[in-house]
């Protein structure tokens, strides 16, 4: 069994004495940093009162803020007036009943913590309670302005807003009774709803093409008494000159009576002179009397290839403004066709073309994709041997704007023009030795005859042009420049030979 704990004394045996403590001495720098005050011996200080220079009590905390002490603080004359507590049924102490809605079960909530909270009587005197309703005092009601506008307004204001508003109303309701009469002329007894879509025309499109080449493009009118002629022609200079076909004013140039006017696409109507012709391309070129003509833009048509996209703008048949579209379907076509009124026949380099293209659309223009000109409208063939247009086959020949531009600078200048020529008339022949262009005669003492070319011999090839047929061999030697010195192959009796020959002038 165990022995219970007794204390020392009890128990007779000697009680130890306490450790001593061991305590450096102070520094008295750190002492009179954070040592108590002199005649301060607990840890607050009761006897020192913090006073000012004056003797004035310093008061620690600042006064509370006007605002606030209004709006917290106790109404004036209420300074006695303490809080209530809840008290019993009759008004007194802590209620006694449980069935009391002030029944609680802690002794007193107001110093118990953990009480309910407890609703009571507002903290005012009995007779407050009891006075009349009618007895206290109203504030002002606000008037008008102040409900509408939060300030006082002068009333001559009021007045004039209000007659700004009647004003408003008043011109509001003229205007509606005036839409109300008169909706049916604007707007027409139908009721189908009608929009008008914008046209999208794009640039490079065949109608953007044709709204800026169709001022340059004219349509030429000659008479004479009771014959005349109608064709195309365009402009190509802004003084006036244009280029057309000889066909289409050759009236003009054999009838010193004849009339030549030219008509633009906006119906302008003026006189046209002839500048100059060349009967043996069918070119030629007029000038118009009229002040700033919008000019085509002029192409290279050394740059074309078949297939590329082409479009001409004439008047067909007398039908001005006409615009077709179609491809070029073909390069270095040699055509030739009789010339007018005793002129020599028409032989040029042409571009087939299957754009439709009628009598009338000669002298126009025909350009690319770019609006730029490329050539101009010449001649048609069809399948029947007559002049019918494009009814028949669809082909067109049109003159290279190069060899077109590159004459027309010469007739602006000279009037005339002068082409190279071989000195030899030559037939088509094709047959198992060679296909060119056969000598049939030479003129004496012409280029091919102090070349020693001789009659019988088959011409393959000029410069670097081959010869197929007779009409190839006039645009081949055209194609080069007076006393140029070209190269010419020809085959006799079966053997190819080289000739330098030296072109003359026809």
């Amino acid at each position: 069994m165990s022995q219970p704990n007794t204390p020392a004394e009890n128990s007779g045996e000697p009680r130890l004495a306490p450790k001593p403590l061991d305590r450096p001495p102070v520094d008295p720098a750190q002492a009179a940093t954070f040592g108590r005050p002199r005649g301060v011996e607990g840890a607050f200080d009761k006897v020192y009162t913090p006073t000012s220079r004056n003797g004035d009590k310093i008061i620690s905390r600042p006064p509370a803020p006007e605002s606030l002490a209004e709006a917290f603080g106790r109404p004036a004359g209420a300074e006695d007036v303490q809080l209530q507590r809840p008290g019993d049924d009759n008004g007194n102490g802590r209620p006694t009943s449980p069935e009391s809605p002030l029944w609680s079960k802690t002794a007193d909530p107001w110093r118990d913590p953990g009480a309910a909270a407890v609703l009571g009587g507002p903290a005012l005197d009995t007779e407050d309670d009891e006075k009349d309703d009618d007895e206290r005092p109203r504030g002002a009601m606000l008037s008008l302005p102040e409900v509408l506008f939060g300030r006082r307004v002068k009333p001559t204001a009021l007045g004039l807003l209000g007659v700004v508003c009647l004003l408003i109303g008043a011109v509001g309701g003229l205007v509606g009774w005036w839409v109300a009469s008169t909706g049916d002329s604007l707007t027409g007894s139908a009721t189908i709803a009608e929009a008008e879509a914008g046209k999208e025309r794009a640039p490079g499109s065949i109608a953007n093409i044709a709204q800026r080449v169709s001022p340059a493009v004219i349509s030429i009118e000659v008479k004479s008494g009771d014959s005349g002629s109608v064709g195309s022609g365009v402009v190509i200079d802004p003084n006036g000159y244009a280029i057309t076909n000889n066909h289409v004013i050759s009236l003009a140039t054999s009838d010193p009576q004849a009339k030549m006017t030219a008509v633009f696409s906006d119906g302008t109507r003026t006189d046209a002179k002839v500048v100059g012709t060349d009967p043996k391309t069918d070119l030629a070129v007029i000038k118009v009397a009229v002040a700033n003509p919008v000019v085509i833009q002029i192409g290279k048509s050394a740059d074309l290839e078949p297939g590329d996209s082409v479009i001409a703008v004439g008047s067909p048949l007398g039908l001005q403004n006409t615009v077709t579209a179609g491809i070029v379907s073909a390069l270095h076509r040699p055509v030739t066709v009789p010339g007018e009124n005793g002129d020599p026949p028409v032989t040029y380099d042409a571009i087939q073309t299957d754009a439709s293209i009628n009598r009338g659309n000669s002298g126009g223009a025909l350009v690319d994709s770019t609006g730029a000109l490329i050539g101009i409208n010449s001649s048609i063939r069809t399948d029947t041997g007559d002049t019918g247009g494009s009814i028949g086959t669809g082909i067109g020949f049109a003159i290279p704007a190069d060899e077109a531009m590159k004459i027309a600078k010469v007739l602006i200048s000279n009037g005339t023009v002068k082409h190279a020529d071989i000195g030899v008339n030559a037939n088509s022949v094709s047959a198992d030795t060679a296909e060119g262009a056969v000598v049939a005669n030479i003129a004496d003492g012409g280029p091919a005859a102090r070349a020693g070319i001789a009659e019988g011999d088959v011409i393959t090839k000029v410069g670097d042009r081959l010869v197929r047929n007779a009409p190839e061999l006039t645009v081949a030697v055209r194609a080069h420049n007076v006393g140029e010195v070209v190269p010419v192959q020809i085959v006799r009796q079966g053997r190819p030979l080289v000739v330098d020959v030296t072109l003359g002038s026809d």
